[in-house]
């Protein structure tokens, strides 16, 4: 059942990204990865529902997003970026087929790190971290969410791939098999989130270096 709830800060995590923080709905459940329908409580925009991932932790007592805006598409996401403190959101059902199942490779484009932020949050609580990996494509250093906070917590097993910008210590272009290749080291799964485009060449790269569908993580539309 849709739940109205007051916000309780938003700021900035880039140029373009938000990190808003919720009080927390009565009786929501949900587990790392997974996303809830979200609208603003304005008139005109109840009913407008996007999809968003919960980047806080079912114990936590708040909830919190991290949002990619998109001011250019005059939608949602343009009128987070003027919303404030004690102004409230709509919470929705919660959904989603991304969840940790063991050690493995993390590949993200873009906004698609976000379950997986939740994910490595709830393992590095239980210690957990282990030998996971992640590979993070962006356009440029700029756009990279949170990358100290997953330069903290992953060391040498954060890969950075810019597509737009050539920077020491970052890979150029765009994630190759080879750069999959490269990183695996008995890692038992493969968990994709990214825009669609991405998304389909990762998934054929996966193919040709012999990755069997049941190791693979996404989300299932």
């Amino acid at each position: 059942m849709a739940q109205a709830v007051k916000i309780k800060s938003v700021e900035h995590l880039t140029h373009d990204v938000l990190k808003i923080i919720a009080e927390k709905p009565d009786a929501l459940t949900y587990q790392a990865g997974q996303a809830a329908d979200v609208a603003i409580n304005k008139p005109g925009w109840e009913t407008e529902l996007r999809a968003f991932t919960f980047t806080s932790l079912q114990e936590d007592d708040f909830i919190e997003f991290n949002i990619k805006t998109y001011p250019s598409h005059h939608g949602v996401t343009e009128q987070l970026l003027s919303m404030q403190a004690g102004e409230e959101l709509i919470i929705g059902d919660v959904f989603g087929d991304i969840h940790y199942k063991g050690e493995g490779i993390f590949i993200a484009g873009g906004a698609g790190i976000t379950p997986f932020l939740a994910i490595l949050k709830q393992l590095n609580k239980e210690n957990k971290i282990g030998n996971n990996k992640l590979i993070f494509a962006n356009r440029t250093k700029a756009d990279i969410i949170r990358e100290s906070h997953l330069k903290t917590l992953l060391g040498d097993n954060l890969i950075n791939v810019l597509s737009d910008e050539q920077a020491e210590g970052y890979e150029h272009g765009f994630i190759t098999a080879d750069i999959i290749k490269n990183q695996i080291n008995d890692h038992e799964y493969f968990y994709l989130c990214g825009p669609p485009p991405m998304m389909s060449a990762v998934e054929q790269h996966l193919a040709g270096i012999g990755i069997p569908d049941d190791r693979i993580v996404k989300e299932g539309f």
